[in-house]
């Protein structure tokens, strides 16, 4: 497709623009690029944008992390899903047998606890 120049230069005949050839969508589309810039467009050389530079998905996934909503949000998923991952672990810490049954585990010697005591329920049903 043909781009205008919204003004002509001396040297440039009228004929040069093309009316004639191009429908009216594509007239009304090239005047809009016309009138942003004067200077020649892609394929005529220098190209001006007067457009945001587009940025790449990572670019904007940045920018919206970086957003005060954003943070407190996440924020706020983080807390719900830390407190879920607690409570999930004092279940199963309640399942376990433990001398003193009230002894404080960390998560590790739980998952542990609970690996042997599924082992050991594993063996007195074969038996």
């Amino acid at each position: 497709m043909k781009r205008l120049k919204m003004m002509l230069s001396p040297d440039q005949a009228d004929s040069d623009l093309g009316w004639g050839q191009s429908d009216a969508e594509s007239v009304l589309n090239d005047l809009k690029v016309g009138c942003l810039s004067d200077e020649p467009m892609e394929g005529e050389g220098k190209t001006r944008s007067l457009a945001q530079p587009t940025l790449s998905r990572e670019e904007k996934r940045r920018r919206r992390r970086a957003t005060a909503k954003y943070r407190s949000a996440h924020a706020t998923r983080e807390r719900i899903r830390v407190e879920a991952f607690n409570v999930a672990f004092a279940e199963l810490r309640k399942l376990l047998p433990t001398l003193p049954p009230d002894k404080k585990l960390s998560k590790i010697e739980i998952l542990r606890l609970a690996i042997c005591y599924i082992s050991y329920l594993n063996h007195v049903l074969d038996v």
